[in-house]
Order: C-alpha cells, then sequence, then structure tokens
C-alpha cells in the first residue's frame, strides 16, 4: 500500500469519526440498544436509549428516517423546523418525520430520558448536524 492511500485511508477514518463527534452533542447521550432489518427493503429499525443532561441542549439535527420516541422521565422542549416549540414530558411521545431539522432543550433540573425508534436508511449515521431553521 502506498502512503498516500494509506494517508487517505486514515484522513477518511478521522472524518467519518469527526461526523458521529459532531452529531451527538456533549449533552446528548444515544446508546443502541438494538439494530434489526425491517419489511421495507433498504431500511433497518434501531432502537436506543436517549439522555439530554438537565441545561443541555441535543443540538439541530436530522435523522435518514423517521424517528419516533417515547419520554420515559423528565421534561423538554421540542424544536422542529417550521412548527413552534412544545414540551413534552414522561408519558409523552413524539415523531419527526425523515430528514426534518430539530432540537431539543432541557430546561429542567433531571435529565430527560427517551426511548427512540429510529426507522431509518441501512449504512447512513443515525444522525447527522443540520443548521438552525431560519425564524
Amino acid at each position: 500500500m502506498t502512503k498516500y492511500l494509506k494517508s487517505f485511508i486514515a484522513c477518511t477514518a478521522l472524518l467519518a469519526f469527526a461526523g458521529v463527534i459532531v452529531a451527538q452533542s456533549p449533552a446528548l447521550t444515544r446508546t443502541i440498544v438494538t439494530k434489526a432489518d425491517v419489511s421495507v427493503a433498504g431500511r433497518e429499525a434501531v432502537i436506543a436509549r436517549v439522555e439530554v443532561a438537565p441545561g443541555g441542549i441535543a443540538g439541530w439535527h436530522t435523522h435518514p428516517g423517521d424517528e419516533i420516541s417515547y419520554v420515559m422521565d423528565g421534561e423538554a422542549t421540542l424544536l422542529i423546523a417550521g412548527q413552534p416549540p412544545r414540551k413534552v414530558a414522561a408519558g409523552e411521545g413524539f415523531v419527526i418525520p425523515a430528514g426534518v431539522v430539530h432540537n431539543a432543550k432541557n430546561d429542567g433540573a433531571t435529565a430527560i430520558k427517551l426511548v427512540g425508534v429510529y426507522v431509518v436508511e441501512k449504512g447512513k449515521p443515525l444522525a447527522s448536524p443540520a443548521s438552525a431553521p431560519a425564524q
């Protein structure tokens, strides 16, 4: 393998790793519980435990498929492009369609804990950073 090819592979790996870091803010923890194929070709279901720290912001992002979430504990403000801010609390759920820019802000003193189910395109990152929508 040539020196240039090795450098290219190393840089590509570093950029991919950096993309994962950027896609998840320090206030957000997303732990994959399981992944499995679904009945739609090229898609998979990903189930994750999601937590946003007290006072934390998830960061504007998108998913390459639908997000279906259930709030297990805590409360946060859900920010979805083109919609007014919405409070979500324990016992409630929400759905965010594929590609929609969104964010979550935890104004509370305790972490908000969710179960997130994502039906996404296989081989794509679960979340990608996005710019905040124009107000």
